[in-house]
């Protein structure tokens, strides 16, 4: 099983069509799924992020070839491109390195939007999803998949664009969770 979570709906569907999941809800959250993905919609922020994850791992049955996926936009600086799908390895969330996973990005997770120079990649929900899942050692694969929206100019981002980034990012996203 795939486990997504996402933080806003134009993140979500993308994958909505793309897999062709239909809408639920599970506790308090916009819930979509087939027979092989749940995806969740957290809401922005940290906290909104770890409630959703938490859920996805209380309502279901962990499995070693089960992933647990959180995928949604970055700010970054100018050296990315718009629309660049990163696979993140280190979280940096009040000033504490998290790493997890050689070679990969470093993003800040900060529970506001981040709208100006001085860090490489910046969101607001993965440390949330990091830290419900590695509480939960049932869980072996996670992975977190960020697509550059901006460049640290978090008001011009738009549904649309957003929605647009992550259609565009979904086979280069599928194929990362599928190596």
């Amino acid at each position: 099983m795939i486990y997504i979570i996402t933080a806003l709906k134009p993140e979500a569907q993308a994958f909505v069509e793309f897999y062709k999941l239909k809408k639920s809800k599970l506790s308090n959250f916009t819930f979509f799924s087939n027979e092989s993905i749940k995806l969740i919609i957290s809401g922005l922020g940290v906290t909104n992020a770890r409630a959703a994850t938490q859920t996805l791992i209380n309502h279901f049955d962990i499995t070693d070839e089960d992933i647990y996926l959180n995928v949604g936009i970055c700010g970054a600086d100018k050296s990315f491109a718009l629309g660049k799908v990163l696979e993140v390895g280190e979280i940096i969330y009040d000033e504490t390195p998290y790493r997890f996973k050689p070679n990969k990005q470093k993003i800040l997770c900060s529970d506001t939007p981040v709208d100006r120079e001085g860090e490489n990649l910046a969101d607001m929900e993965s440390f949330g999803v990091y830290d419900a899942v590695i509480h939960s050692p049932a869980i072996k694969n996670f992975y977190i998949i960020k697509v550059v929206s901006d460049h640290f100019s978090p008001h011009i981002v738009t549904k649309e664009t957003t929605k647009s980034l992550l259609f565009n990012a979904i086979n280069e996203i599928h194929t990362i969770i599928q190596n």
